[in-house]
């Protein structure tokens, strides 16, 4: 098959291995929808602004209809022999027009086809990253809405630190979560203009009309400038960037689960949808889908470094350096979908336990940031109060009592602020009960269950709002 590049037969014929390093048909035959979606509205724009006849022109957009058809239905076979899918849907054209379909080309370049194609096809991965992001915070809110009153210790430094709810905790993950989803929809609007129509790098001197291809297209406008629009990989960069972020924050959550399974806490197990078994081992059951999580997101980080060093040296505009971009990116794409899956099947095959997690703010003095409240509250300062505190706590510690347990004689060895306060021990145990210490919490974001209930009332408002959006 003649190269798009090749102008006669003169010259020395292409190496054959630098034809084949130079392929990039394994990659880019994944944008076949896009390139001929793409190419519809170049041809339509043809015959609209007369640079062909419309009867040519409706036959090469006819031709390419048919082909997209195929595509849909798996019957277009990509040709293995063509240099990119670009040269295949051209040379298809041929093969079912004759001449007719070599005039498909006129007033565009390679360099704006592939930009606009790809462009496209990032616009749509945006949208469904962004959908499977709202996926998986139903996944959790699905958890959380049971466990709104589910106690368990909250920790800081890996140390249990005061009680929250596992809702509380649950929804954590669904606040990281919903920014990662907007970071998706700003790079779709971003993204939202086309380079179709730009040429190599200067447009074309033939009267083509790109706002009607950009509509056609479904973008908000064409591009700014035709050199930026061939050279620019922004979209590519920030797609990758949020989803190195998205990859951090479910890297975090499955940390937690692996953390929550372990025998060491046994807040919860896995059900078999979400965990497998041990070749040697019958006993055990492992969170394999958390740790490939965890592991994937590396992968990701890395294509986000390899997508910033290859552009970081190129001089504007198109280089084949750029060729690289789409491997990666749909790496970074196939990876965010697979692991949001999966993560939204381990979320819902948690099995919490409720006794074990509440069992788990006995020990440790879950309760000593609330002793100095409850002083506050009498009109001590609080690094006063925290002291006195930390005093009834050590003596507790000495005793082998937990602060509920406590005494006047208590009260009297640790701090002369609560005999000044006249505090009673049976009224300090009481504001101590972790279910007391949470309900209190009612800032907004606070753990308490009636903030918790109106998050999630709030978190599934919202899906629901950009589903229909």
């Amino acid at each position: 098959m003649a190269k798009l590049w090749e102008a006669g037969t003169s010259g020395e014929a292409l190496d054959k291995d630098v034809e084949l390093f130079l392929s990039s048909l394994a990659v880019d035959s994944r944008l076949l929808q896009e390139d001929l979606e793409c190419s519809i509205a170049h041809s339509r724009m043809l015959g609209k602004t007369g640079i062909l006849p419309p009867e040519e022109s409706a036959a090469i957009t006819a031709a390419l209809e048919a082909m997209l058809k195929e595509a849909a239905e798996g019957k277009l076979a990509v040709d293995a022999d063509s240099e990119d899918v670009h040269s295949f849907i051209e040379a298809e054209l041929v093969r079912r027009l004759g001449e007719a379909g070599k005039a498909v080309h006129a007033g565009r370049s390679r360099n704006d086809q592939v930009a606009v194609a790809f462009r496209l096809h990032m616009k749509r991965a945006c949208k469904n990253t962004a959908f499977d992001v709202l996926d998986a915070i139903e996944a959790i809110l699905s958890v959380a809405k049971n466990h709104t009153e589910t106690l368990m210790p909250g920790y800081t430094h890996l140390q249990r630190a005061q009680p929250v709810t596992l809702a509380h905790h649950l929804l954590a993950w669904c606040a990281a979560l919903e920014r990662d989803y907007s970071r998706f929809i700003d790079n779709m609007n971003r993204l939202d203009e086309s380079p179709l129509g730009s040429g190599a790098l200067a447009g074309s001197g033939l009267p083509t009309d790109r706002e009607y291809t950009a509509d056609l297209l479904g973008f908000a406008r064409p591009s700014r400038n035709t050199m930026d629009a061939v050279a620019d990989r922004d979209a590519c960069i920030d797609y990758a960037s949020a989803g190195a972020s998205l990859m951090v924050h479910l890297s975090r959550f499955c940390e937690d689960i692996a953390l929550w399974v372990s025998t060491e806490y046994s807040f919860m197990k896995l059900t078999g949808r979400a965990s497998t078994g041990s070749s040697i081992m019958p006993q055990k059951r492992n969170p394999d889908p958390a740790e490939l999580i965890r592991g994937k997101a590396g992968r990701v980080f890395g294509n986000l470094q390899a997508l910033l060093v290859m552009q970081k040296g190129l001089p504007y505009a198109y280089n084949r350096d750029l060729q690289e971009d789409k491997e990666l990116f749909f790496e970074i794409e196939d990876t965010l979908h697979g692991s949001l899956k999966a993560f939204a099947v381990l979320v819902t095959s948690l099995v919490p336990d409720a006794a074990r997690m509440e069992d788990a703010l006995k020990d440790g003095y879950l309760e000593a940031t609330d002793v100095a409240e409850f002083l506050v509250l009498k009109g001590i300062p609080f690094r006063t109060a925290y002291n006195a505190a930390k005093e009834l706590v050590q003596i507790c510690a000495r005793k082998g009592k937990r602060l509920r347990e406590i005494d006047q004689s208590d009260l009297a060895e640790a701090h002369q602020v609560f005999a000044e306060c006249a505090v009673a021990p049976d009224l300090l145990t009481d504001y101590l009960t972790p279910t007391a210490c949470v309900a209190r919490r009612k800032q907004t974001g606070g753990p308490a269950p009636e903030k918790t209930r109106a998050e999630i009332a709030r978190l599934e408002s919202f899906i629901a709002a950009q589903r229909k959006a």
